[in-house]
């Protein structure tokens, strides 16, 4: 797929976006205008803390992300609902790979139907497509 083909599909889902390097970054940077990149960072950190093997690494990756994101007064903290955050509250001493799962899917389904639409009508987007179709057109056009 072209680079303009793949910008465009981004509009497609937040999922195309959140796989895609430069669109990550291009969503990230508009997370950041909103004050809301968050809720990226901490679905990111997910992503990394699942493929975590070591039990102790897993320990302390769960440590970090609830002290980034989840406890009271957090510096990133993330807008979940109390009895997510109670359950993470809970079993945060002993956690497992699937602790964070029911945060993570609440942060998804709120970037998802709320950020990522904005994201697709912001200038940060528009640019980004307008640049991938001039790259394009440059392409196939070398006499321009």
């Amino acid at each position: 797929r072209s680079n303009a083909g793949e910008t465009m599909a981004w509009s497609e889902s937040v999922d195309t976006v959140l796989s895609n390097k430069e669109g990550l970054a291009a969503f990230r940077t508009f997370l950041k205008s909103e004050f809301s990149e968050e809720n990226v960072e901490f679905w990111l950190a997910c992503e990394d803390f699942k493929k975590t093997k070591s039990s102790t690494k897993i320990a302390l990756k769960a440590q970090k992300i609830y002290s980034d994101f989840i406890q009271a007064d957090a510096p990133k903290e993330i807008n979940i609902d109390f009895h997510t955050k109670n359950d993470i509250s809970q079993n945060i001493s002993e956690p497992t790979l699937s602790c964070f799962d029911a945060a993570q899917s609440s942060i998804y389904c709120l970037m998802a139907k709320d950020s990522f639409p904005r994201f697709l009508r912001s200038e940060v987007y528009k640019e980004l497509v307008k640049k991938h179709q001039d790259r394009n057109q440059k392409r196939w056009l070398p006499f321009l």
